[in-house]
């Protein structure tokens, strides 16, 4: 191997490894201990559709569903087997945890790797790198979201790792010495692998399939006459960036007889967002809009780093460090800094999603002042990470004398510090999770409360969509319990052979407790001719939640 090869697991990667590891696990007992794991109605979500693909009256893939890509639930399978761990959320946290640490590694490989091809000083490398990591890994909001089971952690660590193995790749090929051809290939086949898994975990992921195929297309082509391999090399890297969106595509169309059923279909976030808007006024800030749109997610991403307006120093310094890395370096300067550039493809991807694609942004200090999907301004914390680092470090070596150096070095550890301090007792990640929970968690418990005295071996009917949270906190099986999931959903919207579809005309002969919330399919569909209620749960700003006794006909 030459000077440009890296020892994957050095002594400072290691430390970085174990640090975030601590970090990971600390943080996961604090908030475990707590019960804070299952805040988000999302983790719960993703938690039960694995555990619904063993546990169900119909179990198999098909209960993976439409709307949320699998890889993550497939993730969460092995540690879900457990009921304990089931019920208490710990058994999705673990993937997440896993993936930060994978996160905080590849930030360090990240920067190491833009100063290696810039021929930058080794100390001037090292502090970069150090203070990338610690804004990545110190990042209160990844903290806590690691620390559950949802899938921005997985999603931002194979985001990184993407553009990690593409940097090596542009690194190689750029390099004077053109003779190690193999690693360029293999650099770019891990990078495919990376995107791969990307494209199965969030949608972001088909956007920056794209992007990097198109990136790769322009190096490759623009260096072809030193890499004659080249037509092969970026085959497999294309097939490897659709292959899990062709599938996904071909999934749904044999299931659901629609290719894009998880875009347009009754669950997606458009038909969610017609559900829920006011008639005759703007679904969404930003609907529409695309400048609005992406102002939205820069604010929701200072957000995620600051507390107040200072958020848009972070802006201002990640402008500055990625105009520094795209200046660094002779030969090749463009093509190297287009791994940097990638990392702001995100913006770009949330601001046509929130415009275009029914995908709403709620901040608590812009119209309508509330919280909703204020987590997606942490995908730019990689963009963050890396490049206020580097502006930093540009700023610093503008002084000749080593002390103006430290001290500046210094400032600005103790600002990335008191930045994260401000937000630290109240993440706005968490923040949004809480506020959003109260209510529905509340329901869910006092629902519980009543599911947990009915006998061990009735059978339920009840639309798992919005409340399976109550089953899993009552520990009541998914496989005692009939719902929307026990069908032939490619014989929607009616299967006369459906179990989900004859326990709704027929509950009677079906189920022994029918549990229907106001405005859910089992309270619309349900025949309550022989049903008879037993409980009405009221919560505020829930609906009304109703315990029926079925009279079972065996």
């Amino acid at each position: 191997m030459t000077q440009l090869a890296i020892r994957r697991w050095d002594p400072e990667t290691a430390l970085v490894a174990w640090i975030a590891s601590v970090v990971s696990v600390a943080s996961f007992f604090y908030y475990f201990h707590r019960g804070e794991l299952l805040l988000y109605g999302d983790a719960v979500a993703h938690i039960n559709i694995a555990r619904r693909v063993f546990d169900s009256r119909t179990p198999g893939l098909l209960q993976l569903g439409t709307v949320w890509l699998p890889l993550p639930h497939l993730a969460m399978i092995p540690f879900l087997v457990s009921d304990r761990l089931w019920r208490t959320g710990v058994g999705g946290s673990i993937p997440s945890m896993i993936a930060y640490v994978f996160g905080a590694v590849g930030i360090l490989r990240l920067v190491r790797g833009i100063f290696r091809a810039s021929g930058g000083p080794h100390n001037g490398a090292r502090f970069a790198a150090w203070c990338a990591v610690l804004i990545y890994a110190a990042n209160p909001n990844l903290i806590y979201l690691q620390a559950t089971a949802m899938t921005e952690p997985i999603y931002l660590a194979l985001f990184i790792w993407a553009v990690v193995f593409f940097a090596d790749f542009v690194r190689i090929l750029t390099s004077v010495d053109q003779t190690e051809k193999e690693p360029t290939s293999s650099a770019l086949n891990k990078c495919g692998l990376c995107v791969a898994a990307a494209c199965l975990t969030r949608y972001d992921g088909w956007f920056l399939a794209g992007v990097l195929c198109i990136a790769a297309a322009a190096v490759l082509t623009h260096y072809k006459r030193a890499f004659p391999n080249w037509r092969r090399t970026l085959a497999i890297l294309i097939f490897l960036a659709i292959a899990a969106p062709v599938l996904w595509l071909a999934y749904n169309a044999v299931i659901y007889r629609n290719p894009l059923e998880f875009a347009n279909g009754p669950y997606s976030a458009r038909a969610i967002e017609q559900k829920t808007s006011t008639p005759g006024t703007p679904p969404h800030p930003g609907a529409g809009n695309a400048l609005i749109a992406a102002s939205y997610l820069l604010k929701s991403a200072e957000l995620n780093v600051a507390q107040g307006n200072w958020g848009r120093l972070w802006l201002l310094f990640t402008l500055v460090g990625t105009a520094f890395a795209c200046s660094i370096g002779s030969a090749g300067r463009f093509w190297r800094c287009m791994p940097l550039l990638v990392l702001w493809v995100l913006l770009l991807f949330y601001m046509f999603s929130i415009a275009y694609g029914g995908v709403p942004i709620f901040l608590p200090v812009w119209w309508p002042f509330s919280h909703y999907n204020v987590r997606y301004g942490l995908e730019l914390l990689p963009a963050f990470a890396v490049s206020v680092p580097l502006a930093a470090f540009f700023l610093v070596q503008l002084a000749r004398n080593r002390n103006v150096q430290f001290a500046g070095a210094i400032m600005i550890f103790a600002g990335v510090f008191a930045s994260y301090a401000s937000i630290w007792r109240d993440p706005i990640c968490f923040r949004e999770a809480w506020v959003n929970s109260r209510t529905r968690l509340a329901l869910e418990r006092e629902l519980a409360a009543y599911l947990k005295a009915l006998p061990p071996s009735s059978t339920l009917l009840m639309y798992l969509g919005d409340h399976v949270g109550a089953l899993q906190d009552a520990g009541i099986p998914l496989r005692r319990v009939i719902n929307e999931g026990n069908h032939r959903v490619w014989k929607q919207p009616a299967d006369p052979e459906g179990l989900w579809e004859r326990a709704l005309a027929t509950p009677e002969r079906y189920a022994d407790f029918v549990i229907a919330f106001e405005g859910d399919p089992v309270s619309m569909q349900v025949n309550k001719t022989k049903i008879a209620s037993l409980a009405v749960i009221h919560v505020s700003g829930q609906p009304q939640a109703t315990i029926y006794r079925a009279e079972h006909q065996r």
